[in-house]
C-alpha cells in the first residue's frame, strides 16, 4: 500500500492518485493514458533520456514496452507538497535480453512537478543495477567494481 504524506490540496492529491493508478495498469495497449496526467508539454528525464512533450513521452514508452517481456512498479512512498511529489518506488521488469531473461529488480525515486497536470517528471535510479549489472561480460565487472567500492 503507498503511504501518502504532505500538505498539498485535495485536487493536488487527486492528480498524484491518478498518476500512481496509472502507472499500476499502463502498458503497451493503452498508452492514451498518459494523456489523462502528463501536461501536452511535459518535459520527462530518467538517467538515460530526455523527452519533452506528450507525444514524445508516448513514443519513448511505446519503444521501451515494445522490447520488455514485463514491467511493474510497486509504489512505496509519496511526500506530496504544494506542486511537488517526491516517490519513492521499485520496478520489476523482464527483457529478454538481460539478466538471462530473468525479472530485475530496480529502486528508485520520482519527482513530480505540476499544475493541472504532471509539468515535469524526473525518475532518479541506478543505470548500473538496471542495466549494466545485467549484461552478461560487464555485470559481473560492475558487481565487482561496486563491491570494491563498498556500494
Amino acid at each position: 500500500m503507498t503511504s501518502i504524506s504532505g500538505t498539498a490540496s485535495p485536487v493536488e492529491q487527486q492528480l498524484v492518485e491518478r498518476f500512481l493508478v496509472m502507472y499500476q495498469r499502463l502498458n503497451r495497449d493503452n498508452l492514451a493514458l498518459l494523456n489523462d496526467v502528463y501536461d501536452d508539454e511535459v518535459l520527462f528525464q530518467d538517467p538515460l533520456h530526455q523527452v519533452r512533450g506528450i507525444a514524445a513521452l508516448t513514443e519513448y514508452f511505446a519503444a521501451m514496452y515494445q522490447n520488455i517481456d514485463y514491467i511493474g512498479f510497486d509504489m512505496q512512498q509519496v511526500l506530496l507538497v504544494p506542486s511537488q511529489a517526491a516517490i519513492t518506488w521499485r520496478m520489476q521488469f523482464q527483457h529478454p535480453k538481460l539478466n538471462g531473461g530473468r525479472l530485475i529488480s530496480v529502486d528508485g525515486m520520482s519527482f513530480l512537478t505540476f499544475s493541472d497536470k504532471v509539468t515535469f517528471h524526473r525518475d532518479y535510479f541506478d543505470v548500473g543495477q538496471m542495466l549494466y549489472e545485467q549484461l552478461p561480460l560487464l555485470g559481473s565487472a560492475v558487481r565487482a567494481i561496486k563491491r570494491r567500492a563498498g556500494v
